[in-house]
């Protein structure tokens, strides 16, 4: 059982015998002495989505769900479902595309690392990798002599996404993006 201080994004915890994911973890230090450290989380509600906000003392227990970690693999959408493939045994999951919209600007076909959380035989979620690597596919021209400190450019990726990227940046370049924050890292 984790206390609140050691929660972190994407740990799945059981709130009334539901699961909820972890989405931000905002730590609140008061002022006042002998006064503990309040930890602001959200968490998302795995069944229906909805968004919960709750306070803990940094102490608190909070009961870890039991989930399955599954590592998947983008196979194909098909209609408004995404199937993702096992990749240690290769058996399919089906999961709706409004359930994980937010998450298909990150994904290309084959992409790796994906982990869905599992619950009971029912897919509840995926998680992505903490990087991936993107296509630039429209970007204003580099310019030469540009530093990795000057200015940004937006740049829009192969998967539609559109990222701030240095200036000496190019169309047809592939980037490497951070999944938490949608921003650029480096060059692939």
């Amino acid at each position: 059982m984790p206390k609140a201080s050691e929660l972190k994004r994407g740990m799945v915890i059981d709130i009334n015998s539901i699961p909820h994911a972890v989405k931000n973890v905002e730590a609140k230090s008061p002022s006042s002495r002998g006064a503990t450290t309040l930890y602001k989380i959200r968490f998302k509600n795995l069944k229906t989505g909805q968004k919960l906000d709750e306070s803990y003392k940094s102490d608190d227990l909070l009961k870890e769900a039991d989930c399955i970690r599954v590592p998947v693999q983008y196979s194909y959408t098909d209609g408004n479902n995404v199937i993702l493939m096992n990749t240690d045994d290769y058996s399919q999951y089906e999961v709706s595309l409004e359930d994980i919209e937010d998450l298909m600007t990150y994904v290309t076909e084959g992409l790796e690392g994906l982990t869905a959380l599992i619950m009971d035989g029912v897919l509840l979620s995926v998680e992505l990798p903490q990087s991936v690597d993107l296509e630039i596919i429209d970007t204003a021209p580099g310019i030469k002599g540009a530093t990795a400190a000057s200015r940004t450019k937006p740049a829009t990726l192969s998967t539609g996404l559109e990222v701030q990227v240095p200036e000496y940046i190019e169309t047809g370049e592939i980037i490497k993006v951070n999944t938490g924050t949608g921003k650029f890292m480096s060059r692939a």
